[in-house]
C-alpha cells in the first residue's frame, strides 16, 4: 500500500468577514466619518490647497510618528523626543545665528544631535536593560531640554528664513503639493516595507512578543533596540528640521508635548503598548485622522482644550475596543432573551 501523503499549509483561505473586522477598516471608517464630519462644519473644508496646506500643519510631528512605531512593537517608549527636537533645533539655530556655519553644516549638526541623543537613549537602555524605559527617557528629557535652555536660555537663534532652500523645506511646492508631504510619504513606505518584509521587521515582533525567547533564539535584542532608539533621535532632528523651517527661529522650549502626539497616534494606529502588535498602515491612518479632525475643527474656532478632549477620547477608544470581547457580550444578551421567551 502506498503511504498518504499529509500537506501541511500555513496559508489561510480569505475571510471578507476577518477583512471587514480589522482595526485598520474601523480607522479608514473613522477617517471617512472624520472628513463628512468637517465638511458640514465648515465651508472652507473641501478646498484642494487648504488640505494640502493642513498637511504640512501635522506632519512635522508625524516623522517622530514613523519610528515610535518601531519602538512600541518592541514594548519600549521614548518620551524623551520633544526634548531631543529642541536641542537639535537650538544646535542648529546657534551654529547658524551665533557661529555663521553654512546652513547645510547647520542641518547636519541638527541631524548629528538628534542621532547622539538617540543614541544615547538606546545605549543605557541596552546597556542595564533591568531599567524601565519611561523611566530612562523622562531622565534623558529633563536632561536634553536643560541642555538646550543652558545654551540660549530665554532668548531665540532667530533669521534661518534668510537662507531659501532651507525655508523650501517646509514652505516649498512641487505643484499643489508640499515638499513635506512627498518627503513623508516616501520615508513611510520605507518604514512600512521595513517592518512588514524584512527580516529585521519579523525580529522587532518576535522581541516585543517574547524578548527572552528572542533572546534564545539568535536575536541580538540589545543590538537591535539600540538601533531603533537612535533611529528615533534621528527622526526627531529631523522633525527639528521642519519645525525650525516653518518658524523661521528656534528657542528651547519648542516642541513640549510632541512625544505626547507621537504616541498617540501610534496607540491610535493599532499598535500595543505591551509589544509585539500593529500594522504600520494604521499608524499612517491615524496620523491624518488626528491631522484632519484638528484642521477641521481649527476652521471653526474649537478651543485647544476641546480638541485635546476629544482626541483623548478617540485615544481611550482605541484602547479598549480591541479588548471588549463583543461576540461574547452578544451572545449574553441573545441567550439571555431565548431563555426568557
Amino acid at each position: 500500500m502506498e503511504a498518504k501523503r499529509r500537506i501541511i499549509s500555513a496559508d489561510q483561505k480569505f475571510s471578507w468577514k476577518k477583512s471587514l473586522l480589522q482595526w485598520e477598516v474601523f480607522l479608514l471608517l473613522i477617517f471617512i466619518a472624520v472628513n463628512i464630519m468637517n465638511t458640514f462644519v465648515s465651508p472652507y473644508y473641501l478646498s484642494v490647497s487648504g488640505l494640502f496646506t493642513a498637511t504640512s500643519s501635522f506632519l512635522e510631528k508625524a516623522f517622530v510618528a514613523l519610528p515610535m512605531a518601531y519602538i512600541l512593537v518592541l514594548g519600549d517608549i521614548d518620551i524623551s523626543v520633544g526634548a531631543t527636537v529642541a536641542l537639535s533645533s537650538v544646535m542648529m539655530g546657534v551654529a547658524y545665528a551665533n557661529f555663521g556655519l553654512p546652513m547645510g553644516v547647520c542641518v547636519l549638526i541638527c541631524l548629528l544631535t538628534g542621532t547622539i541623543c538617540g543614541f544615547v537613549n538606546g545605549f543605557i537602555l541596552s546597556k542595564f536593560p533591568e531599567l524601565a524605559p519611561m523611566i530612562v527617557t523622562l531622565g534623558t528629557q529633563i536632561l536634553y531640554r536643560g541642555i538646550a535652555t543652558m545654551i540660549l536660555e530665554d532668548q531665540a537663534a532667530t533669521g534661518l528664513t534668510s537662507v531659501t532652500w532651507f525655508s523650501n523645506l517646509y514652505w516649498g511646492y512641487l505643484g499643489p503639493v508640499p515638499y513635506m508631504l512627498i518627503i513623508f510619504i516616501i520615508c513611510a513606505v520605507a518604514f512600512g516595507i521595513v517592518l512588514h518584509k524584512t527580516t529585521f521587521g519579523r525580529r522587532l515582533y518576535a522581541i516585543g512578543s517574547n524578548s527572552v525567547a528572542s533572546k534564545y533564539a539568535g536575536i541580538h535584542v540589545q543590538r537591535i533596540r539600540l538601533i531603533v532608539f537612535t533611529l528615533t533621535g534621528l527622526f526627531a532632528s529631523v522633525t527639528a528640521l521642519f519645525l525650525t523651517a516653518r518658524m523661521g527661529s528656534t528657542r528651547p522650549n519648542i516642541a513640549e508635548g510632541y512625544e505626547l502626539d507621537a504616541i498617540s497616534m501610534v496607540v491610535l494606529g493599532g499598535f500595543s503598548t505591551s509589544g509585539g502588535k500593529g500594522r504600520f498602515v494604521g499608524a499612517i491612518i491615524s496620523i491624518f485622522i488626528i491631522g484632519f479632525l484638528r484642521y477641521g475643527l481649527g476652521l471653526i474656532n474649537v478651543p485647544s482644550q476641546a480638541m485635546l478632549i476629544i482626541i483623548g477620547a478617540l485615544l481611550i477608544g482605541a484602547v479598549m475596543i480591541p479588548n471588549l470581547k463583543l461576540g461574547e457580550v452578544f451572545k449574553n444578551i441573545f441567550g439571555k432573551k431565548k431563555a426568557n421567551a
